[in-house]
């Protein structure tokens, strides 16, 4: 995990601006549901297309839904459910900050995420 250790908000800004590929993904962590966090011994993880998360901030506090996409360059994801409207009253997908989420239920197709869950290779 990457700490940004300046009390600077311009320093922070230009640290996760000017963040390499392999460090942003540290920004898309999201806390983890009690169950889990007690299953695996750790607070937080990485958000992944197909997980299932619950909205805890905003206006669509407690939907769940799927992990639609997940955007590395803006630090944002898109959950299934979670919409806004536009001027003319069509509904559109709403990005949101994985901070305001959490997860409840893991996308575990990849053995390499299982292995990180159960300890290996952090």
């Amino acid at each position: 995990m990457v700490r940004i250790i300046s009390s600077q908000p311009r320093k922070q800004r230009k640290i996760r601006y000017n963040a390499p590929a392999h460090v942003r993904g540290d920004f898309l962590r999201a806390p983890l549901a009690k169950p889990l966090r007690e299953q695996y011994k750790r607070r937080s993880f990485r958000v992944v297309t197909g997980d299932t998360v619950k909205m805890t901030r905003g206006n669509s506090a407690g939907t769940e839904g799927l992990v639609d996409k997940v955007c590395t360059k803006n630090y944002k994801i898109w959950v299934h459910g979670v919409t806004g409207s536009k001027a003319d009253g069509t509904e559109v997908p709403r990005p949101v900050d994985p901070s305001n989420v959490q997860i409840v239920k893991l996308n575990l197709k990849d053995p390499k995420r299982e292995m990180k869950l159960a300890g290996g290779n952090e």
